[in-house]
């Protein structure tokens, strides 16, 4: 009930999913050393006052209990939030308590590009710059994305590639989920 949606159940039964992921952990990085430096000085503070400091000691305790509370926030965030490709869109499906999806349609891609920083290749994230004719989308900048090449791959397939191998490989892929048992919304 009050679980987030699955991004899976906005796709249509038409649509095939490419690649489902979540942003890189290392999204997560500054917030977590933000709130590691927030408790070791709430910690050191708490030390340093007299024992006599009884209502100054609860709401440091309260404070710091906030900076847990917040990064536990932002796990959750992270954790639902998730950026699929299909053959015919790509969308981001996030949020703890309102659920946003944005997404938008994979013909309307005029330029894609990723970009790397030097961490970025030490960490396997990757941020990647989509164009689509002249206009400002709400997924035009997807930063800490895994394996961002794997994904501007797959974009470019699916827009610049051959449609009727792409159809052929979907059939095929079709045919062998049927043989396996599984099934496949036609």
């Amino acid at each position: 009930m009050f679980a987030p949606r699955d991004p899976d159940e906005y796709l249509l039964p038409t649509e095939r999913r490419v690649i489902r992921v979540r942003r890189h952990w290392s999204s997560l990085l500054w917030d977590l050393l933000e709130a590691a430096a927030l408790l070791a000085g709430a910690m050191m503070i708490s030390y340093l006052l007299p024992d006599n400091a009884g209502v100054v000691q609860n709401i440091l305790w309260y404070a710091a209990l906030f900076v847990l509370l917040r990064l536990a926030y932002f796990v959750m965030e992270w954790w639902v939030e998730r950026i699929v490709v299909t053959d015919k869109r790509f969308m981001i499906s996030s949020g703890v308590f309102e659920t946003k999806v944005a997404m938008m349609p994979i013909s309307k891609v005029t330029d894609l590009t990723y970009e790397r920083t030097v961490l970025g290749r030490m960490f396997g994230f990757g941020t990647l710059v989509v164009e689509s004719a002249g206009q400002i989308q709400a997924l035009n900048r997807i930063e800490f994305l895994p394996n961002p090449e794997e994904v501007y791959d797959a974009i470019s397939e699916l827009t610049f590639g051959d449609k009727k191998a792409q159809a052929e490989r979907f059939s095929m892929i079709k045919a062998q989920r049927a043989a396996r048992g599984k099934k496949m919304v036609p």
